[in-house]
């Protein structure tokens, strides 16, 4: 399993795994515009954050999921994306770019870490 010497609590996995997919993302061109975006408060808000946010060249916004799993076991990282999850992601997003003053393009991503291997998934999902 993917973890930092002396670290093993569920959440700094989580923060492992975000930081090997940025640092993979922005090795294929990316610029991280931020990390961690959060709905406040509200139990509407549970769930709703969005790991990654980065730009593409082109001026594309990507929303990145982050997902860590030891192993494919229960269909590994990328399954673990449910619509539940994905509907929080796309309320976290709609949050976010309501600050924008232009709206660019934008799309949903999922990076899946299993065994320390990253696996970028562009496009995963709409916001429809």
């Amino acid at each position: 399993m993917f973890r930092a010497a002396g670290r093993s609590s569920t959440k700094a996995i989580g923060d492992d795994a975000e930081s090997l997919a940025s640092a993979n993302l922005q090795r294929q061109g990316l610029v991280l515009v931020q990390r961690n975006y959060r709905l406040a408060g509200g139990p509407h808000a549970r769930g709703a954050e969005i790991d990654l946010t980065l730009r593409e060249r082109d001026g594309t916004l990507v929303f990145v999921e982050v997902r860590s799993r030891a192993d494919a076991r229960h269909g590994g990282a990328l399954a673990s994306v449910v619509t539940a999850k994905q509907r929080r992601l796309v309320r976290a997003a709609q949050h976010y770019l309501l600050r924008l003053p232009v709206l660019p393009p934008c799309r949903f991503d999922v990076v899946a870490v299993e065994a320390g291997e990253v696996h970028w998934v562009q496009a995963a999902f709409d916001a429809a």
